[in-house]
């Protein structure tokens, strides 16, 4: 019997598949079918699990199924989404344009997913104090790959204006929106990430981004 809290060589490979496989799913994959209670709460609960510095736990999770709320949020995006694409040119520009960068009407859950700053000072926040934030964003991650595990498509919404999230479900003027997720089932996990597949940018190889004591002085 293994010691406890130990693991074994195929569940790591179990987890690094659900790392490798994790997929953005926008709207144009999402199918109608529900995703059960129990298994949303899973999915929550990875969040809730997130490591937090300073044990600060400092996200909050708003469940949006409304589709008069999600109809607002998708106001939002068409508009942020047309100031996004006059940012690129020429080849970039066009296919930007064929992308479907989210799925906010057609998944059965939307997450809105808020830092809240605790009163006063945090244990390892007091230089950094970004680390709380950032915490949040480990919490997102947790959700995104239990939901993969549970053959859940999430997507990652990032082209909104916070303010009208923060206004569409009341959130208090302190909470700060990190994310916006879409949760579904799917008709399909692609193979290789869309904008992989389109060549958007190529994938790094870690040679690329892993340097030894000094970092290179072209940066």
């Amino acid at each position: 019997m293994a010691p406890r809290g130990r693991f074994s060589a195929e569940f790591a490979d179990a987890v690094e598949s659900v790392i490798q496989q994790r997929r953005d799913i926008r709207g144009n994959h999402f199918i109608s079918k529900p995703i059960p209670d129990a298994v949303y709460q899973r999915i929550l609960n990875a969040g809730l699990h997130a490591p937090s510095v300073g044990f600060s736990q400092p996200w909050r999770f708003v469940t949006i199924k409304e589709q008069a709320t999600k109809e607002q949020i998708s106001d939002s995006f068409e508009q942020k989404n047309r100031e996004g694409e006059a940012c690129f040119t020429d080849e970039k520009q066009s296919l930007y344009r064929r992308l479907k960068l989210e799925g906010i009407k057609e998944s059965p859950i939307n997450l809105a997913v808020f830092y809240a700053p605790n009163d006063g000072p945090v244990l390892g926040q007091t230089a950094m104090p970004d680390m709380g934030r950032f915490s949040v964003v480990c919490a997102i991650e947790n959700m995104w790959l239990m939901a993969r595990a549970l053959n859940v498509g999430i997507g990652w919404v990032s082209i909104l204006d916070p303010k009208v999230v923060k206004a569409a479900v009341k959130a208090p003027d302190t909470w700060e929106l990190v994310g916006y997720l879409c949760l579904g089932y799917t008709d399909d996990f692609p193979e290789i990430p869309e904008l992989k597949a389109l060549g958007w940018d190529k994938q790094r190889e870690l040679s690329e981004v892993l340097f030894d004591e000094v970092c290179p002085s072209n940066g």
